[in-house]
Order: C-alpha cells, then structure tokens, then sequence
C-alpha cells in the first residue's frame, strides 16, 4: 500500500506539467472548461465535418460513417480532423465552440441552414441513424432495446476508460485498490456483455445497430486484447461470445476504414491522419467483407 492520503478541507488544485506525480495526462488536465488558446478549424468540402482521434470514442463516429456510405449513403460524405487531445487541441477556441466540453468526437453538419453542432459520440450516433435512417430499428420494441444497449456503454466506458485503464495502465504507479476496483467492475460489464451475445447475434438483437457501433471500439477491443496491454490480466479469452462478435463487427470493411481515420500513432500503414474522400483509403488493403 502507499502512503495513506488525507485529503484537505478544501482542494485546490497544484498544476504539474510532471508525468511522474500527476500521470500520462499531466500536462493537460486541469479543473476548468474553456478556450486555453485562439485556433479556428479548418473546413472540408463536404458538409459533415467531423473533428476527432482515433480513441474508442472516435472510432464510433468514423466507422459510422463509412457504414452509411458503404449503404449507399451520398451525404453521408465527410471531411475528418484530427483533434490531437495528448497536445491540448481540443483546447483550442474553434474545438470549444463546437464542444464546450472539450472532448472528442465533435462533429458540425453545415447542410442545414445555419451550421448544427453535434458533440458526444452517443448523440452523434443517434443523429446520424435518425438523419439517414440506418442502424436504428423503427419497430419500437427494437428501437428500446437499441438505446438500452447504448447507453449502457456510454455509462460504462468511463469506468473502464477513466477507472480500470487509467489505474491500470496511466497512473504515475500501480495501486493495488483501484486496480482490483475497477477490475472487477469491467470484468462485470465483459460477463453482462458475453452473455447478451450468447442469446443475439448482435448486441440489441439479430440486427446490427448503432449500439454495436458503439459497443464495438471499447469491449470488441478490450476483448481483442488491444486497449491497455492488459489481455493476459483480464483472461480475455474466456468470453467466447464477445469474441465471436467482435470477430465479426471486425471483419466488416466498413470498420476497418472508420477504425484508421484520425489515427497518428501505431502502425503507420494504419494511419490516417486526415480524411478527405473514398479515394484517400486506395493505399490501404482491408480485408473486410
């Protein structure tokens, strides 16, 4: 165990630019909202802009995208930013205008009349399924349990994101009772998902939808091994349902697109930092159906 802490009357907050006390995300975290510097966003010549990084979050928006044009979708077409969040862009006046909470994805449909912003991937998604009519069952029944699924992830994600990835894998050090917290709980999210999809071949049913979508980027990953290097620590292995399913949401050509887009670190022939058209995907070879 650590040194214990006693937390004071009244916190204030102490800024550290220094990774080792204040952890990864030292240097841009901190307790107020708001523009930190002047930065306009550049703008494309379709009329989606999307604005983001290839996190989880970020993937939702992307590979939606590439599903509704892979549908047949023409203004589904868009232009994608990168928002670098590791170098405080998301910072930056033009990004808070469009998201006031300063956090990818963020997305402006400038087809209406007067630009519409869209921010939190949640919402982004249901716009997109409502203004396109894809990926949202209109059987109301079906419609319920869709929303059920995705907010489930949207309430969850933060206590495998925020919770188990930031003890486990961002901390300044390794504490035994956060890690074995949020352990837990995202080994209890993985057995609620693993046996939803013992019973549907998608998450909300036998349709693909956007809680898949969103599901996808965060558990499938999880899953896969692929968030955190913590595969071997969470025996990812023994949900075997989650892995049937993200098998197949993986293998769908589709995400493989939306899943490179505003990418900037990893493999580089799995990076794109912009995107612009169809045509900026015609170096890259997927294996998607």
């Amino acid at each position: 165990m650590s040194e214990e802490y006693t937390p004071p009357r009244v916190w204030t907050w102490e800024q550290t630019t220094d990774q080792k006390s204040g952890g990864k995300f030292a240097a841009i975290n901190r307790p107020v909202s708001g523009a930190t510097h002047d930065k306009a966003l550049p703008v494309g010549k379709h009329p989606i802009q999307v604005y983001s990084l290839a996190t989880p979050n970020g993937v939702k928006v992307t590979v939606m995208l590439e599903e509704l044009l892979a549908k047949g979708h023409a203004g589904a077409e868009y232009d994608a930013w990168v928002i670098n969040i590791t170098e405080g862009q998301q910072f930056g006046s033009g990004f808070v205008e469009i998201n006031p909470n300063s956090k990818i994805p963020a997305l402006v449909d400038r087809s209406h009349s007067k630009p519409l912003r869209v921010f939190e991937s949640g919402s982004i998604l249901v716009y997109l399924a409502e203004k396109f009519g894809e990926f949202l069952p209109t059987d109301t029944a079906k419609r319920v349990e869709t929303m059920n699924w995705l907010m489930w992830q949207m309430g969850s994600a933060p206590l495998l994101g925020g919770g188990f990835g930031h003890f486990y894998a961002y901390a300044p050090a390794p504490l035994e009772y956060p890690i074995n917290r949020y352990t837990m709980e995202v080994k209890r999210q993985l057995d609620v998902l693993d046996k939803q999809l013992e019973k549907t071949e998608y998450i909300a049913g036998d349709e693909y939808t956007i809680a898949d979508i969103a599901i996808a980027p965060w558990y499938g990953a999880l899953q896969a091994g692929l968030l955190y290097d913590a595969k071997e620590f969470l025996s990812v292995e023994t949900y075997q349902h989650i892995e049937r399913w993200r098998k197949n949401i993986f293998s769908r050509n589709a995400y493989q697109r939306g899943e490179i887009v505003n990418r900037v670190w990893g493999d580089e022939n799995k990076q794109m930092p912009e995107r612009h058209s169809a045509e900026d995907f015609d170096s890259f070879n997927f294996d998607g159906k």
